[in-house]
């Protein structure tokens, strides 16, 4: 990864991966604020990893990496990983 927008992304994606894993590890279950969060958290996730795809599929391609675009979430919800 020699890009720096892709470098970006990979650093969000590690700390909403740590925000994810510390809301599952809560002992005491997730109340309705947690709940709120963790499915904001997923949410990004999917949107992070469907630019990684798409920034890396333009380089891939030859085409500027940084025309790639955030989608909306109905469009990348359950995306697997």
């Amino acid at each position: 990864m020699s890009d720096t927008g892709e470098k970006d992304i990979m650093t969000t994606i590690r700390g909403l991966m740590d925000e994810e894993h510390a809301l599952r590890s809560t002992p005491e279950g997730l109340g309705s604020t947690e709940r709120r969060r963790m499915k904001e958290v997923e949410e990004a996730l999917d949107q992070c990893w469907d630019l990684l795809r798409q920034r890396r599929a333009r380089a891939e391609y030859g085409e500027n990496p940084d025309d790639a675009r955030a989608r909306p979430v109905s469009e990348v919800e359950h995306y697997w990983q």
